[in-house]
C-alpha cells in the first residue's frame, strides 16, 4: 500500500466544507476540529485513499492553523494528528508496514531512509492489522513525539520531533 495524498487535494476538500462542522468523507464524519494536548487543532484537509478500485481509508490532516504549505506544515511547531479511518474489510498489519516502508523510500533520499530505518522498524512494530471502522491516531505530541493510537488504545510512542517531520512528508508527498 503506498500512501499518496497531494496536499493541495486535501486542502481542496477543506475549503469546501463548512467551518465549525464535521465534513462527510466517504461516510466517515470528519471534524473541523480536534483537541490534542490542551491545543485546538484544524483540519487541514481529509480525502480517501484507493487502491485498484476500493476505497481503503479515510485520512485527515489536523494541524494548530491552517496552512497550503506542505514545508510549512511539516515545520510548524504544536501539537498534530494524522487521522486514519479504515474503510476496507480487512488491511494486514504487513501491508500497513509495506505501505510506510515504500512512503518513507518515495519521499526521503537513501541517506535519509537509512538514518530513520531503525525508528522506523519501532513505529511500524506498533501496528496491528486493522478492520473496516478501525481508526488509527498518528499525533505529534511535543512533549512525547510521535504516538501511535489504534482505537483509542496507545500502543507506543517515538521520541524526538524529527521522525514526525519525516512522516508527515510521506502523508504530504508522493
Amino acid at each position: 500500500m503506498n500512501i499518496r495524498f497531494t496536499f493541495f487535494s486535501l486542502l481542496l476538500l477543506c475549503f469546501l466544507s463548512t467551518n465549525g462542522y464535521a465534513q462527510e468523507v466517504a461516510g466517515v464524519k470528519v471534524p473541523e476540529q480536534v483537541t490534542l494536548a490542551n491545543t485546538n487543532l484544524k483540519l487541514n484537509g481529509a480525502g480517501t485513499r484507493s487502491k485498484f478500485f476500493f476505497k481503503i481509508y479515510v485520512g485527515a490532516l489536523y494541524l494548530p492553523q491552517k496552512t497550503n504549505d506542505a514545508e510549512t506544515a511539516i515545520s510548524m511547531d504544536g501539537p498534530k494528528r494524522i487521522l486514519m479511518h479504515f474503510l476496507y474489510k480487512e488491511v494486514e498489519k504487513e501491508k500497513l508496514i509495506e505501505g510506510w516502508v515504500d512512503g518513507f523510500k518515495n519521499n526521503h533520499t537513501n541517506e535519509q531512509f537509512d538514518a530513520f530505518k531503525t525508528t522506523l522498524e519501532a513505529f511500524n512494530a506498533l501496528f496491528v492489522t486493522v478492520k473496516r471502522g478501525d481508526r488509527i491516531e498518528l499525533d505529534y505530541l511535543p512533549e512525547t513525539g510521535t504516538r501511535v493510537r489504534i482505537n483509542d488504545q496507545i500502543k507506543g510512542s517515538i521520541p524526538g520531533k524529527g521522525f514526525y517531520s519525516a512522516l508527515l512528508r510521506v502523508w504530504l508527498g508522493e
